[in-house]
């Protein structure tokens, strides 16, 4: 396929051009792109929208590739206080994140130039895997980084992170995404989802607020739940969901998300 990404919203089937698009998700609260975490063409598209949403209004953006204890480090990336060197190094990218950094610094030289405050919207693995193993009541309320207990997801999401992890398989005691084998991986997703969502929420509901971007991955925001899921539960419903698609994936189904861009051609997997 060749030519202009196209926008259409899966619930109706309408189709937008790209101005279109951009202003009606302007209107929104929060705008949450989704990507695939390995996928340049993936950040080419969430930069292009978020300077598309920037000329709109005033934005921030969040990003699940960093956890909230590092604001203070993004503050200063921002403020023109580091180098792109010392930037990754004092955010601890390679233990943190580890994908390649070629495919998200665009993203933050775009917010260090135009002076779009960053947000990490990551939290702790120890708290993810601890809620995972024994529920947010193993926790003592000091260790939960000020995250309240999250919302249980819808059946989609289930079936979609099931699917997603691979469905039913040899070797795998889950039979079925209602089994409660599943509900040890689901209560560590529900973590993740709270937390980007609770980090979101603190930016994006204060007066004179500006439209929060979160930077996450599809797996936290598809089918109705995940973080929109868990917005919602915390009182914040003005929120689209919008993704990338290209000709190799399957087609936008209603219900996905709010919004797609088909983008023209596929890109090949950093490192590939």
């Amino acid at each position: 396929m060749s030519g202009a990404a196209r926008w259409l919203l899966p619930a109706t089937g309408a189709r937008l051009s790209h101005a279109a698009a951009l202003a009606w998700l302007a209107r929104a609260d929060a705008v949450l792109l989704g990507e695939r975490h390995d996928r340049a063409a993936d950040h080419r598209w969430q930069l292009h929208v978020a300077a598309g949403l920037a000329a709109h209004r005033p934005i921030a953006m969040g990003f699940e590739m960093f956890p909230a204890r590092l604001d203070p480090v993004l503050a200063d990336w921002v403020a023109g206080g580091l180098s792109e060197e010392d930037f990754l190094a004092r955010a601890k990218w390679s233990t943190v994140w580890g994908f390649p950094a070629a495919l998200y610094l665009p993203l933050f030289r775009f917010c260090r130039e135009m002076g779009v405050a960053m947000v990490g919207l990551n939290c702790r693995r120890d708290l993810v895997r601890a809620v995972g193993a024994g529920g947010w009541d193993a926790v003592p309320v000091e260790a939960r980084e000020g995250l309240t207990p999250a919302r249980p997801s819808p059946p989609a999401y289930r079936r979609f992170i099931y699917d997603l992890t691979g469905g039913a398989r040899p070797g795998r005691d889950a039979t079925s995404p209602e089994d409660p084998a599943f509900d040890r991986f689901v209560r560590a997703q529900e973590v993740w989802d709270r937390a980007f969502a609770t980090r979101i929420r603190a930016v994006a509901a204060g007066p004179d607020a500006p439209l929060m971007i979160g930077i996450i991955g599809m797996g936290h925001l598809l089918w109705g739940g995940g973080v929109p899921w868990q917005l919602a539960d915390l009182g914040m419903t003005n929120v689209r969901v919008a993704i990338p698609l290209t000709p190799d994936d399957p087609l936008p189904e209603a219900g996905m998300a709010d919004a797609v861009c088909m983008l023209p051609s596929a890109d090949v997997p950093a490192g590939a």
